[in-house]
């Protein structure tokens, strides 16, 4: 570990050898990739043989480890990008592709003040966190505390303790945004919700003049919901849209081709920057006749949109496994007395 107060938090845990309680990305020579958290004593087994974590722990990143079968494995370090797709997930997350759109498209910068909502599983969390520094403040809001609890150990697990610039709030952005912050304080907006459009007053309260509210919707109905809406509300510039897909490439040799598989639209992204109070925005010259939609003042869930929704089950299961994380050393050697050693290894969804 650096001896330096003045590093980063987590930036310790991000060279050196591999050290016990770590996760490790294991690539065999097909590409498949596996995630283990490192454990003195624990083995890694696949259907073709077994490795010992004790012969990774101490080991330098970026190694090669052979298995009892003779298989060879790269050991690194997993990127932010690798973590999130491979971690325990509640909600859906936002794809790497999209939260370092946010991050940049919003000008997400060291020492800002961000506000996000809602957090999910904690993915998009990470990247504003790293974006903002430990001398920022990322206020994070979300209504459900079972997501957050989740959101709060993912977090952890990657930055190695809770970080100094992020707070969690449970609750509604709309009751509880005017209670956390002054009016005009808000550098960045962040809201990642079924109905961001409800939200549009608070923020804008909220916001700094010029400050960026960038939103993440699933479908085109949601992105023209927030648009309109921005327009309506006379505070906001004109709001810009988009969406990214990525597509790799193969490449081997004269070999140079697209992958077939890709990551293609898995959501919208809209901006807008605060008026100054008062200012009035320049007169489009083209409006939307009134009735492009109807005044559906239903409230939306994430069935409407889609989405799966996320067993009861599973969200019990992860907060106790993250609860359990949290317990003292002393106190998780006594659970574990007695248990057979069972592989934590996960395949990533990178694979």
């Amino acid at each position: 570990m650096t001896d330096d107060p003045h590093a980063p938090l987590g930036a310790d845990t991000r060279r050196g050898p591999f050290r016990e309680g770590e996760r490790v990305q294991l690539t065999d020579p097909k590409g498949r990739m596996h995630t283990i958290t490192l454990g003195a004593g624990k083995q890694f087994h696949t259907h073709r043989g077994h490795l010992k974590h004790d012969d990774l722990i101490g080991a330098p990143d970026g190694t090669t480890i052979t298995n009892t079968a003779g298989t060879e494995y790269l050991a690194l370090r997993p990127l932010l990008s690798d973590y999130v797709m491979s971690m325990p997930r509640g909600a859906a997350v936002v794809y790497p592709k999209d939260a370092g759109q946010i991050v940049t498209m919003a000008d997400v910068f060291p020492g800002a003040t961000v506000v996000e909502a809602g957090v999910g599983s904690g993915a998009l969390s990470m990247s504003l966190l790293r974006a903002v520094g430990d001398q920022g403040r990322l206020l994070s809001f979300e209504r459900r505390e079972d997501f957050a609890d989740i959101a709060r150990g993912n977090v952890r697990a990657f930055f190695g303790a809770d970080h100094p610039a992020w707070t969690v709030t449970i609750g509604d952005l709309v009751e509880q945004l005017p209670q956390t912050v002054e009016p005009g304080t808000v550098d960045r907006v962040v809201l990642d919700m079924l109905a961001p459009w409800e939200c549009l007053d608070v923020v804008a309260d909220a916001l700094a003049p010029g400050g960026v509210l960038i939103a993440y919707v699933a479908t085109a109905t949601q992105l023209s919901r927030v648009a309109e809406a921005a327009r309506d509300h006379g505070g906001y510039t004109e709001p810009q849209a988009w969406e990214s897909i990525v597509r790799g490439w193969h490449l081997e040799g004269l070999a140079v081709r697209p992958q077939h598989r890709m990551h293609g639209h898995t959501g919208f992204l809209i901006a807008t920057r605060r008026l100054a109070p008062g200012v009035t925005p320049p007169l489009r010259k083209r409006r939307p006749a009134k009735g492009s939609y109807g005044e559906d003042e239903t409230a939306w869930s994430a069935e409407d949109i889609g989405e799966r929704p996320v067993s009861d089950k599973k969200i019990r299961k992860l907060r106790r496994e993250f609860a359990r994380a949290d317990q003292p050393a002393s106190a998780a050697e006594s659970t574990r007395a007695g248990e057979p050693s069972v592989s934590s290894g996960e395949p990533s969804a990178t694979d």
